[in-house]
C-alpha cells in the first residue's frame, strides 16, 4: 500500500512528475544528435561532447553550401501556356526566357511538322513566324542558359480552338482538268468577305511559263484571276488556297489549304458575226471551220463580247420561264448546249428550227444555235462538229449582235474589262 503525506499525494510524487519532464527535455537532445550524425556509415551516433567518431563521420555540422547542386537562374515561359485547350490561331506562339538567353525552340504539330520562328537579336525571346492552326495539338521544347552557363528547360503541349464559324472558296477550273486559253481562275466564297486583303494575300496564282496575273473582286463573295491576255496554250497554272484561320469577316474564319493545278490545251478562239450569221473558229492561229448560226432575233438580241464556255452539256432542257420569259418555249433535248453566262445564255445545237434560218436570219431568244438533230447523234452536222470541237474555257466572241456588251461578271467572262480596269479591282 503507497505510504501519502499529509497532503494527500504519493510519497516521490514530485520526483516523478520531474523524471517525466527530464525525458521529454532529453528526447529532442537524441534526435538532433541523431540527425546531426546521419552521414555515418553504418555506426551509432556518438553522444553529445564525446569526440568519438564510432562508426559515423566526424564533423556532425550541416553540409556546406557550396556542396549543394546549383540550378539555373532561367526562368522560360511558353504563350500558349501549358495545357491549354483552347488556344487563340490567330497570334504566334511566343517563348520568353528572363534570366537568361534562349538556346533551343522548337514547336511542332501532332505529326511532326515544325512551327518555324525567329529569335530575338537579345536571345529573350522567340516567336513563330505564323499563327498555329486551329484545331491542332503542339508540343514546346524549349531550352536556355543563364550567365553561369547552367541551362533550363521547358516542355510545354497546347490545343489551338476550333473556329465556330468558317468560310470556304469554290473554285473554276477542276483540279487537274485541261481547259481552253481563256478559262480564268473563279472562285465564289461561302460567306461574304469583309477583308478582301487578308483573303486575297491567301490566294496565289503562278503560271508556267510565267506571266503577270491579277485578282478582280466581282463582290464580295467571288474573286477571279486572270492574266492581260489569254493564256498561252500549254501554259501551267498552280492555285495556292491558305484559306485556313484567315478572317474573312470578323469571327469567320477559312478552313482550306490546297493546292489546285489545270492546264491550257490548245488555244482555240470563235468569233460569232450576227450581222453574217457565221461562226468562224481559230485553232492554234489557223482557221479551223466556218459554220452558218442563227442568234438572237432583234426582239431578243444576244449580247455582244467576249464570252467563256463554263458548261457543256450533250443534252439539255430548256425551259423560258427560267429566264423570265413566261411559256416562250420548254425544249427537253436541246443537244450539245455550252454555257456562255449565268444569266442563261448559250451556244447549241438546233433541230426544231428550219434549216435554213441558219446562215441567213437570227431567229432566237438570244442563244446562238447551230444546225444539228434530234437526239444530237449526226456527227455530220455543225453542233455535234462544234461541240465535238470545243472545251470548258474556249472563248466564244459575239459581234454585230445590235446588243450591248455583256457584264463581265455574268458567267467567266471578265475578259471584256481592259486591263487597267482588272487590276482596280485587286485588294492588293
Amino acid at each position: 500500500m503507497t505510504a501519502r503525506d499529509g497532503q494527500g499525494r504519493a510519497a516521490g510524487g514530485n520526483w516523478s512528475r520531474r523524471g517525466v519532464l527530464a525525458g521529454l527535455i532529453g528526447a529532442p537532445v537524441l534526435l538532433l544528435a541523431a540527425c546531426n550524425d546521419s552521414k555515418g556509415d553504418g555506426g551509432s551516433a556518438a553522444g553529445p561532447g564525446s569526440g568519438s567518431s564510432g562508426g559515423g563521420a566526424t564533423g556532425s555540422g550541416p553540409a556546406s553550401a557550396s556542396s549543394a547542386p546549383k540550378t539555373s537562374v532561367a526562368v522560360i515561359t511558353v504563350t500558349p501556356a501549358d495545357g491549354s485547350t483552347a488556344a487563340s490561331f490567330s497570334e504566334p506562339v511566343r517563348v520568353t526566357v528572363t534570366g537568361g538567353t534562349l538556346g533551343s525552340v522548337k514547336v511542332t504539330d501532332s505529326t511532326g511538322k515544325a512551327l518555324t520562328g525567329e529569335l530575338s537579336s537579345d536571345g529573350t525571346g522567340w516567336t513563330s513566324a505564323a499563327a498555329p492552326a486551329s484545331g491542332t495539338k503542339y508540343t514546346v521544347t524549349a531550352s536556355a542558359t543563364d550567365k553561369d552557363k547552367l541551362e533550363a528547360d521547358a516542355n510545354a503541349v497546347f490545343t489551338t480552338a476550333t473556329p465556330a464559324n468558317t468560310f470556304v472558296g469554290y473554285f473554276t477550273p477542276e483540279d487537274g482538268s485541261v481547259v481552253g486559253v481563256g478559262m480564268p481562275v473563279s472562285i465564289n466564297f461561302s460567306k461574304p468577305v469583309t477583308d478582301r486583303k487578308a483573303v486575297q494575300q491567301a490566294i496565289t496564282v503562278t503560271a508556267e511559263p510565267g506571266v503577270e496575273i491579277v485578282g478582280h473582286w466581282f463582290s464580295s463573295t467571288r474573286l477571279d484571276f486572270r492574266p492581260q491576255e489569254y493564256w498561252a496554250k500549254g501554259t501551267k497554272v498552280t492555285v495556292r488556297l491558305r484559306l485556313k484561320d484567315v478572317q474573312a469577316a470578323k469571327g469567320v474564319y477559312g478552313t482550306q489549304s490546297k493546292d489546285v493545278r489545270f492546264t491550257i490545251g490548245r488555244a482555240q478562239t470563235s468569233v460569232a458575226d450576227l450581222a453574217a450569221k457565221k461562226l468562224t473558229v481559230t485553232t492554234d492561229g489557223q482557221v479551223s471551220a466556218v459554220y452558218p448560226i442563227s442568234g438572237g432575233s432583234p426582239e431578243y438580241r444576244t449580247w455582244g463580247g467576249k464570252m467563256v464556255i463554263s458548261e457543256q452539256y450533250q443534252q439539255t432542257r430548256m425551259n423560258s420561264q427560267t429566264v423570265g420569259l413566261g411559256s416562250e418555249y420548254d425544249i427537253a433535248d436541246v443537244p450539245h448546249a455550252q454555257r456562255l453566262t449565268t444569266s442563261g445564255t448559250f451556244i447549241h445545237g438546233n433541230y426544231w428550227s428550219p434549216a435554213s434560218i441558219f446562215g441567213s436570219q437570227n431567229t432566237s431568244h438570244g442563244c446562238v444555235g447551230l444546225k444539228d438533230a434530234k437526239g444530237g447523234q449526226d456527227q455530220g452536222l455543225d453542233g455535234y462538229k462544234f461541240y465535238k470541237s470545243s472545251m470548258i474555257g474556249d472563248v466564244v466572241e459575239v459581234v454585230n449582235s445590235g446588243d450591248k456588251t455583256v457584264e463581265p461578271s455574268n458567267g467567266l467572262n471578265g475578259w471584256n474589262l481592259g486591263w487597267a480596269a482588272w487590276k482596280a479591282g485587286s485588294a492588293v
